[in-house]
């Protein structure tokens, strides 16, 4: 998935209201940014940080930058939009190129399920049981190559956990599928300490039956494009 518009780079002065943030760019203005992500952001959010931001001159958006991406150094990236796992997935799903993920006959998304909730893609099967799948964005890292998630206690993430459990029960399967936006790491885990009661619906819906697949990025200024599976460690139990 490449930007459609080229990025800019730029130096990020304060994130606030969760979807705003203050930035000089290399010129030395300021501008107000769209920030596309409702969550603590640990880590990535600190002032004084380089960031990578989308221009737009959509006259329908207040805001004429959108922030995209936070570098780290040496050539690592983190993507910070939240919306870009769903449409990049979207695509590899539709050529067939998601492991596991690959023999369907008909995609559908954001199909109502559960309770008050919608899937993010349910695969139809002519011969064979639905597959849903939850996408969930990972870009918190405390521990060097290692990523964690949530970064925040998320209540409608362990919502989705319990409705996938059920998707089970009734003989579909389930997919709890991470997108690792982080090109600085190779191993996934849950962030048990940030919030226990995620860490436990894990625990109770993998062993129920729900498939967990983590996928990491491959993240420049350019695009994002989806990479490999990588491995999962199972957190301690709660």
């Amino acid at each position: 998935m490449r930007f459609q518009t080229p990025l800019v780079p730029g130096t990020l002065i304060r994130r606030y209201k969760r979807f705003l943030a203050d930035v000089t760019l290399a010129d030395g203005q300021e501008i107000t940014a769209h920030c596309a992500n409702p969550g603590s952001m640990m880590g990535l959010a600190d002032p004084g940080m380089r960031i990578w931001l989308e221009p737009n001159d959509d006259p329908k958006k207040k805001l004429k930058f959108g922030w995209r991406l936070v570098e780290h150094g040496n050539g690592h990236f983190t993507g910070v939009d939240t919306a870009v796992p769903n449409r990049m997935l979207r695509s590899a799903l539709e050529a067939r190129k998601v492991p596991g993920l690959d023999r369907f006959d008909h995609l559908r998304a954001e199909v109502p399920y559960g309770e008050n909730s919608r899937i993010d893609f349910l695969l139809s099967r002519d011969d064979g049981p639905d597959i849903y799948v939850e996408v969930k964005s990972v870009t918190l890292s405390r521990q060097p190559g290692l990523a964690e998630f949530p970064d925040s206690v998320t209540a409608r993430g362990t919502k989705h956990l319990g409705e996938l459990t059920e998707m089970v029960a009734q003989g579909h399967r389930a997919v709890m599928l991470y997108l690792v936006q982080r090109t600085d790491c190779d191993r996934m885990t849950l962030a048990g300490d940030i919030d226990p009661t995620y860490a436990q619906a894990w625990h109770a819906a993998t062993a129920a039956g729900v498939e967990t697949l983590a996928l990491d990025c491959h993240i420049t200024p350019e695009g994002v494009q989806l990479g490999k599976p990588i491995q999962i460690l199972a957190p301690s139990e709660p």
